[in-house]
């Protein structure tokens, strides 16, 4: 099992808006190492992913972000990868929780979803 968090520059707290997040940490829970940080090129940001190449993030299982469009959570649905919103910002104590099935439930953000949903109309990847 490998768990994606999108984060923010400083690796420190859980960023949103998954479909564009640059930064990444990935947890083996059931390893003894700690989390690697992931920083992806512009170009494997999922918003503008091509899924023909390898990706950084291949063989991840979940994703947890403070928020995601639609369009990003029927990718993640397409490429098996269960997809998860949270208010929890701290990283490590996400995926925690999310072990722990008590993972919070993301806050309501009916701008940023407007957004998010706009965003998602003139996208190649509905």
């Amino acid at each position: 099992m490998k768990i994606a968090v999108a984060v923010d520059s400083r690796y420190s707290k859980v960023s949103g808006h998954a479909g564009r997040a640059r930064h990444w940490l990935v947890y083996e829970p059931n390893t003894a190492s700690s989390a690697v940080r992931v920083e992806l090129e512009a170009a494997q940001v999922f918003h503008h992913y091509e899924g023909d190449a390898p990706h950084p993030l291949d063989g991840i299982t979940t994703v947890i972000a403070i928020s995601a469009g639609e369009g990003f959570m029927k990718r993640m649905q397409a490429r098996g990868v269960d997809a998860r919103q949270t208010a929890e910002t701290d990283p490590d104590k996400a995926v925690a929780d999310y072990l722990a099935e008590c993972l919070s439930a993301p806050k309501p953000r009916p701008i940023g979803a407007l957004l998010c949903k706009t965003l998602d109309l003139f996208s190649k990847h509905k």
